[in-house]
């Protein structure tokens, strides 16, 4: 009896005319050519969603999507992903025409043409990034993504837990009913309180309305992470550039989001 020939091996597509795979992984800062072949025999890169298990391969870095452990890296040099510590009351905007200060002037050193991913209102201060990677901008801010955003609100206190309640069982805005993924009381002290606020929502204004809403008016309000990324001991103003494992969670969330 004469049996069915194996099935051919699925692989991905090999670009001849590329760059040879361990050197794009280097580039990437993923250490030594050596240490990138090493990745590579122990079947921890994958390009276009298929395992490299051999040597030799050739890609266009413009083109290829590779992870490394399940985390897709940055292989392109054109490519920028920025964090900002935006202060309050610079407007989330790349330039104004009345000459007000915007994160565009924070970053006009850099010669790249950013844009802000999302934004913030000119009164709330946080973590604001900034790319020109058009995909991945697209995907955090589209609501059917729901990347989840903390906040800390400064309010007057105390908060009782029935303000806790309402916020994640819901309430009815002007625009439709909203309610927050968690709230916790953080810190109370005198006659205010700090609050923390996470949500997946991109309304305007939505965390000082929610907590206006249950008798909270915000006083401050800082935003401090954007999934994966948090804005830790970065001052005010400052800009830095994602690690590779920020870029890289954030890869794999809005590819986790997809497949939902």
């Amino acid at each position: 009896m004469n049996s069915e020939p194996d099935s051919e091996p699925i692989l991905p597509s090999i670009d001849a005319d590329g760059v040879r795979l361990q050197k794009v992984l280097a580039a990437a800062g993923l250490g030594s050519r050596r240490a990138s072949e090493q990745l590579i025999a122990q079947g921890r890169v994958a390009v276009n969603g298929v395992p490299v298990e051999a040597m030799g391969m050739r890609v266009d870095p413009r083109t290829a999507v590779i992870h490394v452990d399940g985390a897709r890296i940055n292989v392109r040099d054109d490519l920028v992903y920025l964090a900002l510590n935006k202060p309050r009351g610079v407007l989330s905007a790349m330039s104004d025409a009345r000459g007000r200060p915007t994160v565009g002037d924070l970053v006009a050193d850099r010669g790249d043409r950013l844009f802000h991913i999302g934004r913030l209102d000119a009164d709330t201060e946080g973590l604001l990034l900034l790319s020109n990677d058009g995909e991945l901008a697209h995907r955090l801010m589209h609501p059917s993504f729901g990347v989840a955003k903390t906040y800390l609100a400064t309010v007057p206190g105390p908060v009782s837990k029935e303000a806790g309640r309402r916020l994640r069982a819901g309430v009815d805005l002007d625009d439709g009913p909203a309610q927050v993924d968690r709230f916790r009381v953080v810190q109370t002290q005198g006659g205010w309180a700090i609050v923390e606020v996470v949500l997946h929502e991109g309304r305007n204004h939505i965390v000082r309305r929610l907590l206006a809403e249950v008798g909270h008016p915000v006083q401050r309000l800082v935003r401090t992470s954007i999934g994966p990324v948090r804005l830790g001991s970065q001052r005010a103003g400052a800009v830095r550039e994602l690690t590779r494992s920020e870029l890289g969670e954030l890869h794999r969330l809005v590819d986790k989001l997809i497949q939902l």
